[in-house]
């Protein structure tokens, strides 16, 4: 009896003990399986929030893999949690770590797999400009799970560009450089001259304004055209820059016979030589086929190549030294509004814009070269206040000889030289050398009062000297107004010698701007008219060192 209640008492004891058992492993069961199912869940759910895979790379042969895992990750805005972020540490310290077991081939192409499926999900979750990436070229640490990233999406397209486009930055480069040297006063060395003194506008900005023409300016020269009239002219008289220019400007290292590489075209007519072939004084339309030979010109290299209309004109130019240029280039109108004209009669009045238009100076060489016309004494021995000799012409020239011919010997002034007195003699022996208007406003006296020493007076109306974006003729010349030609002496006398001497100095070392070298050197007459030209393609002005 006592047996069997011990028995019944284990029994019960024992369905105690099992009762009480079972709900503790059925809660361990549910605790065990319930947060794995919600680490999984949270992982792989539509709504998770990383997606991870390890991109392996194996060594070939029989040596033991070299995994080089890296994560590639993509995260969704959302409020993260600190599973989550154990996870992702415990997945970032795993993927970087270099001690851990191979993984099996099968586990391999599961990996392969998911970075497959990786792949094709990525770009759907990145369109939702709620994402950011992860690189998998080096390691970064990850951002906060807290805070919501925007992926900086850039849209790259590799465009070409055309010539005229590289063209002009690297014109936009020159302008750039020109006005920092003009703004931080830096002078830059030059071995052959470093302009300097109040004769230039800015010295600085000039000096680089040059250096940057030596380097970049290319000029294409069409070839279309026959001698006399087209690649020629005359290189002795009074209009000898047309021909000087023309023929240097066919032979200079600025030219380029690629039209695409230049900057500008040059027109390589002579109007002295339409002038001298076509020009019939017995004509009533005289006019007419001397501007119907420019017009066929333009016409022709209009027809034949692109860039005339391209620009209607606007990068091209002319050189015309003979007083009817302007009037010979009003034939064809784009040429007279849009197109560069260097021109020897840069008279505004007759439609001469300085803003576009080159004002270059008319150079008279007897023989044809320098020789003989360079030098003149010191100020000391100059005995002659003012000195001019030179035929009636023009409506200024009258005034002056009517005020001052055979009147004064300190104002020398003639219609004509006695026999036997030297033209340049008497330059040299003059302090100051009048310049007035003829017909036109150019005058090769202003040059030759240069080679010689002599200060230069200007009396002229509507005229603009030139290369004036880059010299101030005030400093080393002076200039008269037509009205006070009777006042010529009291306004010479009136300069004092101290002031005097250093106009003269000053001009002796403008000089080199003013010669006409064979070949040309740097400086010189050639490249001054070549840098006034290279000035309008920039579309600047030294004076204030802006664009026009």
């Amino acid at each position: 009896m006592e047996s069997s209640r011990k028995k019944m008492c284990y029994s019960t004891t024992s369905t105690r003990v099992l009762w009480i058992m079972v709900p503790f492993i059925l809660v361990s069961i549910f605790f065990a399986f319930g947060n794995n199912s919600k680490i999984s869940t949270s992982l792989f759910s539509s709504s998770s929030s990383w997606l991870f895979s390890s991109v392996l790379k194996k060594s070939s042969g029989d040596e033991q893999p070299d995994f080089q895992p890296k994560v590639v990750a993509v995260a969704v805005a959302g409020n993260g949690g600190a599973n989550r972020e154990e996870a992702l540490l415990e997945d970032y310290s795993f993927n970087n770590s270099n001690s851990f077991s191979p993984l099996t081939a099968e586990a391999d192409q599961e990996v392969e797999k998911e970075a497959q499926e990786l792949k094709e999900i990525q770009q759907p979750v990145i369109q939702k400009n709620e994402s950011f990436n992860i690189s998998l070229d080096e390691p970064h640490e990850f951002p906060s799970l807290n805070e919501t990233h925007a992926l900086p999406i850039e849209t790259r397209i590799k465009r070409k560009f055309s010539n005229l486009e590289r063209l002009e930055a690297k014109l936009w480069k020159s302008r750039a450089a020109i006005k920092e040297a003009a703004m931080s006063g830096n002078q830059t060395d030059d071995a052959d001259y470093v302009p300097s003194g109040p004769m230039y506008w800015n010295a600085n900005a000039f000096h680089r304004s040059y250096l940057e023409m030596e380097k970049q300016f290319k000029v294409f020269v069409y070839e279309e055209g026959d001698q006399p009239i087209f690649h020629n002219g005359p290189c002795k008289s009074i209009y000898a820059m047309e021909g000087n220019f023309i023929y240097q400007m066919e032979t200079t290292k600025f030219r380029t016979r690629d039209p695409e590489k230049a900057h500008i075209f040059f027109l390589p007519i002579s109007v002295t030589s339409i002038v001298h072939f076509i020009y019939d004084r017995n004509s009533r339309e005289h006019w007419n086929p001397m501007k119907q030979t420019l017009r066929d010109y333009i016409n022709l290299v209009a027809g034949k190549y692109p860039y005339w209309n391209r620009s209607l004109g606007a990068d091209h130019f002319i050189l015309a030294c003979h007083d009817w240029g302007p009037e010979i280039s009003k034939a064809v109108p784009e040429l007279f509004k849009n197109s560069i004209r260097a021109l020897c009669n840069a008279n505004t009045s007759e439609g001469f814009k300085p803003s576009k238009d080159v004002s270059f100076p008319e150079i008279l060489l007897p023989g044809g070269t320098m020789d003989g016309l360079i030098g003149g004494p010191s100020p000391s021995r100059r005995s002659i206040l003012a000195f001019f000799a030179g035929g009636l012409h023009g409506p200024i020239r009258p005034i002056l000889l009517d005020h001052w011919e055979n009147k004064d010997d300190d104002i020398q002034v003639h219609r004509y030289l006695p026999k036997g007195v030297s033209y340049y003699g008497m330059l040299r022996k003059s302090k100051y050398c009048l310049c007035p208007s003829g017909y036109e406003v150019a005058s090769p006296r202003m040059v030759e009062a240069l080679y010689t020493g002599c200060v230069p007076v200007l009396i002229k109306d509507h005229y603009v000297p030139p290369f004036s974006d880059a010299l101030n003729w005030k400093s080393f010349s002076v200039e008269v107004p037509v009205e006070e030609i009777p006042n010529l002496k009291n306004i010479l006398a009136g300069i004092s010698t101290r002031q005097y001497i250093r106009l003269q100095r000053r001009g002796k070392q403008v000089r080199r701007h003013f010669e006409v070298n064979l070949p040309p050197k740097r400086y010189d007459v050639f490249h001054m008219i070549l840098h006034s030209i290279w000035l309008r393609r920039l579309n600047m002005r030294l004076r204030g060192v802006e664009y026009l």
